[in-house]
């Protein structure tokens, strides 16, 4: 438990306080096996002097939405579960992985988690760019069992919503999983009866908000995942220069 308990500690700042830290406090030492006061005890013992986001507050706060999203429709389909425990394997490697799934478990088992508190709580210390991956991640998981319920999209625009997200924004990450004919122009938060220089505009506008050099501050494995979406915007833009053959 010693590594588990540094794990908990050393990359944690405002996910230890407020609501947020009510559940983990729980999750830690009721679900966990193995995990004592003690433990607890050292692991806030690695707090970081400051309360600033660190890389292990955007991981807590992504299994904890996660775990709404994921009992949104009433069932906890495996193949969404898979979903999370290979996303954080691919960014963090194997055992930083299990000691983040072992508390996304935790997590998934609890009854009564409101959602409204864990997003003011995230909003306060997450900005926008960042706000933005945990959106992204939230709609991978939505799919990840092949169909996206009603439920679950009405539970993530709600997630949305209290992270201060705009609709402009949930709608065009909201269309780089689910495609139709518009979904280009939503990407790029525009409409079809725009301009080229509208068009252009747009673009210029989208690579800044989606730019991976925004979640530097998270590390290298958080600018991978925010890559994908820097790459979508660019296929959109793509799309549509090559649909008015500008």
């Amino acid at each position: 438990m010693a590594n588990f308990a540094k794990w908990l500690g050393a990359g944690l700042g405002f996910t230890l306080g407020g609501p947020i830290g009510s559940i983990l406090g729980y999750v830690v030492g009721s679900v966990i096996g193995g995990f004592s006061k003690e433990d607890l005890e050292q692991a806030r013992n690695y707090r970081p002097a400051d309360r600033s986001a660190q890389s292990g507050d955007f991981e807590i706060s992504l299994l904890l939405l996660s775990a709404i999203v994921i009992k949104a429709d009433g069932k906890i389909d495996p193949r969404e579960l898979d979903y999370v425990r290979d996303h954080f394997k691919r960014m963090y490697g194997a055992e930083r992985a299990q000691h983040a799934f072992s508390l996304f478990k935790g997590f998934v088992g609890q009854q009564q988690v409101s959602s409204r508190q864990i997003c003011l709580q995230i909003r306060q210390h997450l900005d926008h760019a960042t706000r933005l991956q945990l959106l992204h991640f939230l709609f991978g998981i939505a799919g990840a069992d092949g169909r996206v319920t009603e439920v679950e999209v009405q539970a993530i625009k709600s997630l949305a919503a209290y992270l201060n997200i705009s609709a402009a924004d949930f709608e065009s990450i909201k269309a780089m999983f689910y495609r139709d004919a518009d979904s280009a122009y939503r990407i790029l938060e525009i409409d079809p009866s725009a301009s080229d220089e509208a068009l252009k505009k747009a673009y210029r506008k989208m690579v800044k908000k989606y730019h991976p050099d925004k979640l530097q501050h998270l590390g290298d494995a958080h600018v991978r995942g925010a890559e994908e979406k820097f790459k979508q915007v660019q296929k959109a833009y793509e799309q549509l220069k090559q649909e008015r053959g500008i």
